[in-house]
């Protein structure tokens, strides 16, 4: 996998991956605010990966799925960096045919042995990094 990060203007900056396909990292202030900053993209990860993963497993079990609605929090370190400490997400589905036990069972399935995403912020990454300057 391949991210490229850009620069384009003061504390917005632009990731896109190999495809095209991109995001607006914005860390101005909340007022001014037009998209998700770092951290709280790494929240919306973790809801979104669960979240496939949840829809997938109930259409396997031939559910339907008229909406899924995930509300996380994330409590972070005080000092600096302040990392993620907690991160916890209420799962809501609408569904005429999945009882809550079932829906219960999927949520915590998805969340902790399918989601990439999950795994990855429990795990110890090994990150380095590279410089470079031009002129």
């Amino acid at each position: 996998m391949k991210i490229t990060t850009r620069y384009i203007e003061d504390e917005l900056f632009v990731a896109e991956n190999s495809h095209g396909n991109s995001v607006n990292i914005d860390m101005r202030n909340e007022s001014d605010k037009q998209s998700l900053g770092p951290v709280e993209m790494i929240v919306a990860a973790v809801a979104g990966c669960a979240a496939v993963d949840i829809i997938e497993i109930l259409k396997k079990k031939r559910k339907e799925v008229i909406d899924l609605i995930i509300e996380s929090t994330a409590d972070r370190k005080e000092n600096h960096p302040r990392g993620i400490t907690k991160i916890y997400s209420k799962y809501t589905l609408i569904s005429p045919n999945t009882s809550l036990d079932t829906f219960e069972k999927v949520a915590i399935m998805a969340t902790n042995k399918y989601c990439s995403a999950a795994d990855s912020v429990k795990a110890e990454i090994e990150i380095t990094c590279e410089v470079q300057a031009s002129k």
